[in-house]
């Protein structure tokens, strides 16, 4: 059984299939159609509700595309879905009238989605911005309005005040339900369908000790389409969406240290304080709804070739702490990937945490190549981390995404930089090394010339930048078309 709140009333939930989605359950199971379903697969938006949880005794809410969240993921938490707003028999709420005030609607199929992502921005940055906005929207797609009504929109409902609606009227008596269910029962079993969802890491290893098959799920954002997507059962389902412990976002006196359960948007400020081009790329990581449910954890795991974070995690020395049972080991991220979505994680084996050393110097840069600025995914991602003394390269490191089977380390590149002087000649030499490293397959978003020649000219950029500090080019983390 889970047990949450939609909008204000105790949801309790027995008989639901642990493989079906926020979307579905809205539509079919409690027949609230405003929220719809586009894609299917986290990139339109139209789907997003928000999710109002429990931090450290106050109220957080986070838009999140229901269509790749499983119901399990909603214990002990609010749902807030676009009926939601509007009070019985009362006026508009103030979002849904900025958007009918600036014509922000034509079909109307998206709008329940923008609604909602607006609606989050209004109660988490009540003076937000105009990056603010637009960062808040740019998981939302429309097809026909165009974004301009839509941004004037948002930005009319941005002050230095909150909104005062029903859910600030009722939040204490929000948390005082939240806070009532946080202790009941969280697993789900329909049928040979079954979703546990531990409290504790100590739970989590010993559940996953007994169902070594389980498939493990934190945001969902990628296990999510085996099943809307490819239409496939996931028979055992293991969520760490409860365990807190696997949340920490710490800094110690020599690492940053992140939790594999740890939302990307929380582990934000950190990164970005200590590395600024690691902070930029997860502003560019797919979308906020993304974000706020996707974990870095996840993301390594995953193991594809084009995940963001790796090639920035193996460029930094970082490591991984590994659990099984009661034992843990740590290892290089780089020794994780063994090749194509093959990995060093042994049976009944999972991510705890990410350890990543704290830097010694300003060298780290990061340079992301798509299509799209937002919400898109790499062609080629490289990670520099390159220390020079007295104009003599004296480490180097290299590392790739979307250039072969896994996140790989450029080692003919670091060869010919290391131990040479720091000038064009070392960086010409270093290019021609990094076409002999990998060689790209071609697909949809690039070709192997493309991506081999970009992976070159970024190391390129990256010698050109911290010899130019005066002249940085303002954000480093670019997209080309």
């Amino acid at each position: 059984m889970i047990t949450f709140l939609l909008n204000q009333e105790i949801k309790q939930e027995v008989n639901v299939s642990p493989n079906m989605t926020v979307l579905n359950y809205l539509r079919t199971h409690v027949k609230k159609t405003g929220t719809k379903e586009g894609c299917g697969s986290g990139d339109c938006g139209a789907c997003t509700v928000v999710l109002g949880e429990l931090v450290d005794g106050q109220l957080k809410y986070r838009s999140v595309n229901s269509c790749l969240t499983f119901i399990s993921a909603l214990h002990g938490k609010q749902l807030i879905t676009v009926e939601d707003l509007q009070e019985k028999g009362q006026s508009l709420h103030p979002v849904q009238e900025a958007i009918v005030e600036f014509h922000g609607s034509q079909c109307g199929y998206c709008t329940p989605g923008f609604i909602m992502s607006m609606f989050a921005l209004t109660k988490n940055k009540p003076n937000a911005s105009k990056p603010d906005v637009m960062e808040s929207l740019a998981g939302n797609l429309c097809r026909c309005t165009g974004y301009r009504p839509i941004v004037d929109s948002a930005l009319s409902l941005c002050s230095e005040e909150r909104i005062v609606d029903q859910f600030s009227e009722l939040e204490r008596a929000t948390i005082q339900k939240l806070e009532s269910i946080q202790d009941e029962d969280a697993s789900l079993r329909l049928g040979h369908l079954t979703a546990f969802s531990p409290k504790t890491t100590d739970e989590l290893a010993k559940l996953y000790k007994a169902h070594p098959q389980a498939k493990l799920v934190a945001g969902g954002t990628d296990l999510a389409l085996e099943v809307t997507q490819f239409h496939r059962e996931i028979e055992t389902l293991i969520s760490v969406n409860l365990v807190e412990e696997m949340k920490v976002c710490e800094e110690t006196d020599q690492t940053l240290e992140i939790g594999a359960n740890l939302p990307i948007s929380d582990a934000y400020q950190l990164l970005t304080k200590h590395y600024p081009d690691f902070g930029e790329l997860l502003h560019r990581f797919a979308s906020l709804q993304v974000r706020n449910q996707g974990t870095i954890g996840g993301n390594i795991a995953n193991a594809s070739p084009i995940g963001d974070t790796p090639p920035l995690l193996i460029a930094l020395d970082a490591s991984i702490q590994l659990r099984c049972g009661d034992e843990t080991r740590v290892i290089p991220v780089e020794e994780y990937f063994i090749s194509y979505k093959v990995t060093a994680q042994q049976e009944s084996e999972f991510i705890e945490k990410i350890i990543i050393p704290k830097p010694s110097n300003d060298s780290f840069r990061a340079y992301k190549l798509s299509k799209r600025l937002d919400d898109d995914i790499s062609a080629v991602c490289g990670a520099f981390a390159i220390t020079v003394e007295d104009n003599v390269v004296t480490d180097a490191r290299v590392a790739f995404g979307g250039m072969a089977a896994t996140p790989k380390r450029a080692t003919l590149c670091e060869q010919a930089l290391i131990g040479q002087a720091w000038n064009e000649e070392t960086i010409a030499t270093a290019m021609e090394a990094v076409k002999n490293d990998f060689e790209p397959l071609s697909d949809f978003r690039a070709s192997q010339e493309y991506r081999t020649i970009s992976a070159a000219n970024m190391l390129k950029r990256y010698y050109i930048e911290t010899n130019n500090t005066s002249n940085l080019i303002e954000t480093r983390v670019t997209s080309y078309v």
